[in-house]
């Protein structure tokens, strides 16, 4: 079957935008293809510096023929109606099918040649291609990302003719920028154009580059006894800016060592895309870097190497100056500072929040296990860094610039530790930090954010979260777990919307309960995430939540009980019970009062059933109230039999007036005492 080539060919293309520039050029491949008619085998998109590329084998050479049938008004309507449908059609009245008195068009279209819709959907994707950024060029309509220069299309080995923007599309590509031999060339096919490319050092695949420079980078640093500190972000990113990537390493004065290695590391990756290398099993980075240069070098790198390093030195001095500027200002002045800063319009400066965060945290610094003078101490350190000329420079160090300053300024190891890491966890892939004193810190760093945009109703809506609630409310549960700490939420939240309430005016009980819906939501997520039954979790936090590891503690016993014979078996009976009761209260109000035990022909099994709820009842009371969960499930798993045995001898429907009040009293039984656990009619099954 034949093969489809495209390449679009410009001048260099951000890295940032290759990856979903292949993905957008997939996309919308697929999409016009189908709509076309056409299948195909494989539909491959690669992305580089200066191309897409999309190659598809097993196209035919020609669409379908089609036909389609076309439901049109009532023989019997008015005349407007059918005029309207013919003009539609294009067919005349006669060539128009009458079947149960409503008219029928069958539109026959005869297959196009593949290359006709070639032309038409590159065209489309080339004028409505989603960059981020894009720009017209030249006197010509055509936006894009930057300058397009060649459009490389070939179909069965000959060129689609078509042109775009007065760019004519042709068999011919370019290789690299300064290796390639300045020269385009023309290629046959996808195999023969992969070929040429890389005989004119150009790599074409963004996986191949990656990996050529992984294995060529830590092959260079083996060679000089130095390791390679892995970045992935930074090799996807170098991926994208060489089309023959070629890894040097280059040395820089060991003075620098001196800094804090994070802001080496920054400055290497943030304004050089420079890879920091070590010596390995020793901690802290060498005096190398390793660059990746896009043309292998006649001296092997030397003096690229060496003009690097000078440019490296220069962004380490502005570092430098940074910190020692830094450690003369000191605290109290970048405190002050945060006066200045507002955090949100309607909840203050920065400086009003760190006074929240601070009490916050004495609050809750009893029930992790920390210090409360140390929490306070750590709590009014933890943002001062933002206002630092070195997180200035570089935001993304806040926090751990502080710990480095807070070192400095002679504070204990612990408070030091509590400012670099208050922010964590900031990811599901974060770590989650497990120190009292950090675990304090954090948690009330979340919470104050959680409260105040919820005090300000700046909730997150749909896809929509500008405050980064949700992660707020995922890193706070893993505090939680993590440390097993044991807060009354409610209590907690409550406290702090009192300390937000002068800018808000609102009930702190309203926003608590609001907010304690928000994060019991993000713990049915967590566990959805987890691979667990998030409905189990729904069933558990349906009553509400206030201790958070005591719910997940049940939402684990249960989620292990509905796994056994006896679990998924009450669980069917449970819900047997509760559609009886569903149906019965339609007809009108479920009897109630008291169940009148021993009534007179009550059958074993409903006097079994009934003994059995008493005693279920009193046991799951007894072991919710110790949070022994698995003993609850134990309580449970013993009304298995009786309600299975129920539902085979006894009829709840009966005819006797007396008798079926009574079982749909026990069956109202039944419900409630599995309730005290969870509200299984969420449970699925």
């Amino acid at each position: 079957m034949p093969q489809l080539l495209i390449e679009l060919f410009s001048e260099e293309i951000p890295a940032r935008m290759q990856g979903g520039a292949a993905r957008d050029l997939e996309r919308m491949a697929t999409e016009r293809l189908k709509a076309a008619g056409l299948t195909w085998d494989t539909l491959t998109t690669y992305a580089g510096p200066r191309r897409l590329t999309l190659v598809v084998e097993g196209l035919p050479k020609a669409t379908p023929d089609r036909e389609e049938e076309l439901k049109g008004p009532r023989t019997s309507a008015p005349d407007q109606a059918l005029d309207g449908f013919l003009r539609k059609t294009g067919l005349g009245k006669d060539q128009l099918t009458d079947r149960d008195g409503v008219w029928f068009a069958v539109i026959a279209s005869k297959g196009v040649r593949t290359t006709d819709v070639v032309a038409g959907m590159v065209d489309q994707i080339v004028r409505g291609f989603p960059w981020p950024k894009s720009m017209r060029w030249g006197s010509g309509t055509l936006r894009w990302v930057r300058p397009l220069k060649r459009i490389l299309a070939l179909f069965d080995g000959n060129v689609v003719p078509f042109t775009i923007d007065g760019i004519p599309a042709d068999n011919v590509t370019e290789g690299h920028r300064f290796m390639g031999g300045g020269k385009p060339f023309a290629v046959r096919d996808f195999a023969d154009y992969r070929q040429k490319l890389r005989d004119h050092h150009v790599i074409l695949d963004a996986a191949e580059r990656r990996l050529h420079i992984l294995e060529a980078a830590k092959a260079t640093c083996h060679a000089r006894g130095l390791e390679l500190v892995d970045d992935d972000g930074l090799l996807d990113e170098v991926a994208g800016l060489a089309e023959w990537p070629t890894p040097i390493l280059g040395d820089m004065d060991p003075a620098f060592l001196s800094l804090p290695p994070e802001v080496v590391r920054l400055s290497m990756k943030v304004h050089q895309k420079y890879f920091a290398v070590r010596h390995p099993g020793q901690p802290g980075l060498a005096p190398h870097f390793l660059v990746v240069a896009n043309v292998e070098a006649s001296d092997g790198g030397t003096a690229l190497a060496a003009g690097n390093s000078r440019v490296l030195s220069a962004r380490l001095d502005d570092a430098r100056f940074f910190w020692d500027e830094d450690l003369k200002t000191g605290f109290d002045v970048w405190a002050k500072k945060l006066e200045g800063v507002t955090f949100h319009a309607r909840l203050g400066t920065l400086a009003e929040r760190v006074e929240r965060i601070a009490a916050l945290a004495r609050e809750i610094a009893p029930l992790v296990g920390a210090d409360p003078d140390q929490a306070e101490r750590a709590a009014r350190l933890s943002k001062a860094d933002l206002t630092s000329a070195m997180v200035g420079e570089f935001p993304e160090l806040q926090g751990p610039m502080g710990g480095y300053y807070a070192r400095a300024a002679g504070e204990s190891d612990a408070i030091a530790d509590a400012v670099r890491d208050h922010y964590k966890p900031q990811g599901p892939a974060d770590s989650v930090p497990t120190a009292p004193l950090t675990v304090t810190v954090a948690l009330a760093d979340k919470l104050d954010t959680l409260v105040g945009f919820f005090a300000i109703d700046e909730k997150p809506t749909g896809s929509k979260d500008p405050f980064a609630l949700r992660r707020a409310a995922l890193g706070f549960l893993r505090l939680v777990f993590e440390s097993g700490v044991r807060l009354n939420f409610m209590d907690v939240a409550m406290n702090a919307c009192e300390r937000v309430r002068p800018a808000t005016d609102v009930d702190p009980q309203d926003v608590a309960n609001d907010l304690n819906y928000f994060v019991s939501d993000r713990l049915k997520v967590m566990f959805r995430d987890e691979g667990r039954r998030h409905d189990v979790a729904a069933a558990v936090i349906a009553y509400g939540v206030n201790d958070y590891v005591a719910s997940r503690a049940l939402i684990e016993a249960l989620d292990a009980f509905l796994a056994t014979d006896d679990g998924a078996n009450l669980l069917a009976g449970n819900k047997r019970a509760a559609n009886i009761l569903r149906a019965e209260e339609k007809k009108g109000p479920l009897p109630t009062g008291e169940r009148q035990p021993d009534l007179a022909g009550e059958p074993a099994a409903e006097t079994a059933l009934a003994w059995a709820v008493i005693a279920a009842r009193a046991d799951v009371d007894t072991a919710l109230a110790a949070e022994d969960f698995a003993a609850a499930m134990t309580a449970l798993s013993r009304l298995r039999g009786p309600v299975d045995t129920f539902f085979t001898d006894v009829m709840v429907n009966s005819d006797v007036p007396a008798e079926r009040d009574n079982r749909l009293k026990l069956l109202a039984q039944v419900r409630d005492v599995m309730g005290r656990v969870a509200d299984f009619s969420l449970i699925a099954g």
